[in-house]
């Protein structure tokens, strides 16, 4: 139905919605909505807490401090190529 990146993680709507609450979901105009009362998620918003980071090292810290979004591409930033020059391929002998 969606992809939602970083979203929920960051604290941004997603991470605000609760069990039962009423989502709108029109296919046609291409939107979402929560439908929550703007007073419900400040308070929501106040009482948030960003979750503990789930990797101190190895390949999940890599990918949570240098892997790009979905709707980016899931590469790793140190990969990105819009800067410097290109690297040449190496000559295969």
């Amino acid at each position: 139905m969606l992809h939602v990146s970083p979203e929920a993680y960051i604290g941004g709507t997603l991470a605000l919605v609760k069990n039962g609450d009423i989502i709108a979901l029109d296919v046609a105009r291409r939107a979402i909505e929560l439908q929550v009362p703007e007073e419900v998620l400040a308070t929501r918003r106040a009482e948030w807490k960003p979750p503990p980071p789930r990797y101190e090292r190895g390949f999940g810290w890599l990918a949570a401090r240098h892997m790009s979004q979905a709707h980016k591409g899931c590469d790793f930033d140190f990969l990105e190529t819009g800067f410097g020059s290109a690297v040449e391929e190496p000559a295969i002998y």
